[in-house]
C-alpha cells in the first residue's frame, strides 16, 4: 500500500470535493516504477466513484495525465513519476481543478494568465524530497488550467535520471519552457509570471491604501509568530513575504520543538501558516527593498521590490537567515552545477555519486547521513579540530562505511568547467592542499542574516545582525525585530518564535504608550 490509512482518510475528503468525475490517463509498462504508479492511482481511484483509469501512449514512460470523463476534453499537465512525498499534495490539487474547482488566485493574477496567447511548454525537473519544488509545480498547473495555450509536464528526476544528466541537471526544481532552460530554485505564480514578462503589481496597489498598526516583514517562525500575536491584539496586521516558511521549509526532521518530539520542516512550515490563516492578517506576496520614516507624516514606510509604498505605525523586522557561502573561488559559478545548499532537494540528484559535504555541525553532520543513503561516498569536511554536531549525530555518522570525516580543513577553491569535478582544501595540520575528485558539493557551514536591504537604517553588527535589547527595539522607534536576522546568541526554531511573540507584545506596548498613532484601520 502506498498510501497509508490516514492519508486516505484526509485524501477521501479532498476527493469529496471534486466538482466533475475526472479520467487519468496512464502511459506504464512492465517496470517496477510502472507498477507502483499504475498501484497508485488504482488506490486513489478506490476512494472516489468519480474517478477512472485509462491507458494510453504519453511521452513518458511511467507518467499520466488528465481527462474530463464526460467530455474527454483533455488536460495538458502531465506527472512523470509517482506523485508521493511534497509532491502528493500538487497532485490532490491540480485533481480538483481539473475536476471544476476554481484555483485561489488574485485577480490579476488570472488576468495575467488568461493574456497569454503563444504555446508554453513547460517541463519542470523535480525532487519528491523537495519542499521547494511542490510551489512551482502547483503555480503552473493553475495556469495550465487557466489556459489551454500552456502544457506542463513534471518530471521525477531520480527516476529519468538520464534526461537530467543529459541536461547537466544539478539542483532542482529546474524549469524548462520550449526545451529551454527558465528558471532553477524556488519560483513562485507571481515570479513566473514576471519571467513571462506578464506583471501583476497591481494587485499590490490595495495594500498602499492601508495605514497598518504592525507591518511584519518576513515569513519564518518569527514572523508569523510576531503577526498572530499583533492580531489577537485587534490590530491591524500586514506579512511582507515572498514565501512563508523560511528556512524551515528546507529543514528535512525537527527534533526540538518541544511537545513536538518529531516533524517534516515542510509540514511545521504549513502548521504554521495555516495557524495564521486564522487570524485577519494581510499576506502581501512579496519582499521589501527599504526601510524608512516619513518626515511629513511620521508614519513608518516600506519599499516593496515593485516599488509600491506601504505605510504602517509600526514594524516588525523577521527577515531570517540564509545559507552563508563558503566564498571560495568557484563557488558563484558552479551553483546550481554541482554546488547545493540544500540537501533533501538535491540529494536524489546525486545517487552513485562522490559528494562532499562542508561542515561539521548538525546541519553538516545530518546532511552526510542522509548523502549516504544514496551517494557512492560522501566526504565530510569540518573546519573545526573535531565534530561540532549532538553526541547522537556523532555516533550515527562514525558508524557509517560510507562517510569519510576530515577535521581540521579549510575549503580553498571548487574546481570543474562545466559543473564541479574536484575540492582543493587546505590541511591545517600539515598546510598541504589537497585535491579530491567529486560530483558535487553540499554547502552545509550555517546562516548569513537577511539584512542587506537594510543598510544605513538599522543598526547591525559586524555579521549584519540588526542589533536589538530586550524587548526586540532597534535604534529606530517603533521598529522592532525578531529571529534569526538579529544578534541573539542562538538560532533556534522555539527561539525565533519567542522571540517573534516578543516583538509583538513590545511593539503592542508601544502603540498603547503613543495613542496618538494608534488608530486601529
Amino acid at each position: 500500500m502506498l498510501i497509508s490509512k490516514e492519508l486516505q482518510a484526509q485524501t477521501i475528503e479532498y476527493l469529496n470535493l471534486l466538482e466533475e468525475p475526472v479520467t487519468f490517463i496512464m502511459s506504464i509498462d512492465g517496470s517496477k516504477e510502472s507498477q507502483k504508479l499504475h498501484s497508485f492511482l488504482k488506490e486513489i481511484c478506490a476512494l472516489s466513484d468519480k474517478l477512472t483509469i485509462v491507458e494510453e501512449r504519453l511521452e513518458y514512460i511511467p507518467s499520466f495525465s488528465f481527462k474530463h470523463t464526460n467530455s474527454n476534453e483533455k488536460i495538458n499537465i502531465t506527472f512523470a513519476g509517482t506523485p508521493l512525498g511534497h509532491e502528493y499534495s500538487s497532485f490532490i490539487l491540480a485533481l480538483l481543478q481539473v475536476s471544476g474547482r476554481t484555483p485561489k488566485i488574485t485577480m490579476e493574477q488570472l488576468k495575467a494568465i488568461k493574456s497569454i496567447k503563444e504555446n508554453l511548454n513547460f517541463k519542470s525537473y523535480i525532487s519528491l524530497n523537495c519542499i521547494n519544488c511542490s510551489e512551482l509545480v502547483q503555480a503552473l498547473n493553475i495556469m495550465c488550467i487557466i489556459n489551454t495555450n500552456i502544457s506542463h509536464t513534471i518530471v521525477d528526476g531520480a527516476i529519468f535520471r538520464y534526461e537530467v544528466d543529459n541536461l547537466g541537471i544539478m539542483a532542482v526544481p529546474a524549469l524548462y519552457l520550449n526545451d529551454s532552460p527558465l528558471v532553477t530554485g524556488k519560483n513562485n505564480l507571481n515570479s513566473i509570471l514576471e519571467k513571462l514578462g506578464k506583471s501583476t503589481t497591481n494587485q499590490f496597489t490595495k495594500y498602499t491604501k492601508k495605514l497598518y498598526d504592525i507591518l511584519v516583514i518576513g515569513g519564518g517562525p518569527a514572523g508569523i509568530s510576531s503577526a498572530i500575536y499583533s492580531a489577537r491584539k485587534g490590530l491591524s496586521v500586514g506579512l511582507v513575504a515572498k514565501e512563508l516558511g523560511g528556512q524551515v521549509k528546507e529543514t528535512k526532521i525537527i527534533e526540538n520543538i518541544i511537545g513536538t518530539p518529531h516533524i517534516e520542516g515542510g509540514t511545521f512550515a504549513k502548521d504554521l501558516y495555516n495557524h495564521m490563516k486564522q487570524y485577519n492578517i494581510e499576506l502581501i506576496d512579496t519582499n521589501a527593498k527599504k526601510l524608512n520614516r516619513n518626515e511629513v507624516d511620521n508614519l513608518l514606510e516600506v519599499t516593496l521590490l515593485n516599488n509600491l509604498i506601504i505605510k504602517a505605525r509600526s514594524i516588525i523586522v523577521a527577515t531570517g537567515a540564509n545559507w552563508q557561502h563558503l566564498n571560495v573561488p568557484g563557488e558563484n559559478r558552479l551553483t546550481n552545477k554541482g554546488v547545493s545548499y540544500c540537501t533533501h532537494c538535491d540529494a536524489p540528484l546525486y545517487k552513485n555519486k562522490n559528494v562532499a559535504v562542508i561542515g561539521s555541525g548538525n546541519s553538516g553532520v545530518q546532511s552526510a547521513i542522509e548523502l549516504a543513503n544514496t551517494a557512492k561516498h560522501v566526504t565530510l569536511i569540518g573546519r573545526s579540530k573535531s565534530l561540532r554536531a549532538d553526541d547522537t549525530l556523532q555516533e550515527k555518522i562514525k558508524n557509517n562505511s560510507k562517510i569519510t570525516i576530515l577535521t581540521n580543513t579549510t575549503p580553498y577553491e571548487i574546481v570543474g568547467n562545466k559543473y564541479v569535478e574536484g575540492l582543493i582544501y587546505t590541511d591545517e595540520d600539515t598546510n598541504e592542499q589537497i585535491k579530491i575528485n567529486i560530483d558535487g558539493i553540499f554547502v552545509q557551514i550555517g546562516l548569513s542574516p537577511n539584512t542587506s536591504w537594510l543598510k544605513n537604517t538599522l543598526n547591525c553588527n559586524e555579521k549584519g545582525e540588526i542589533i536589538t535589547d530586550d524587548l526586540s527595539k532597534t535604534n529606530i522607534e517603533g521598529v522592532f525585530a525578531a529571529g534569526d536576522c538579529t544578534n541573539n546568541s542562538f538560532k533556534q526554531i522555539v527561539i525565533s518564535m519567542g522571540e517573534g511573540s516578543n516583538a509583538a507584545l513590545s511593539a503592542f506596548e508601544y502603540l498603547t504608550k503613543n495613542k496618538n498613532i494608534l488608530k486601529t484601520t
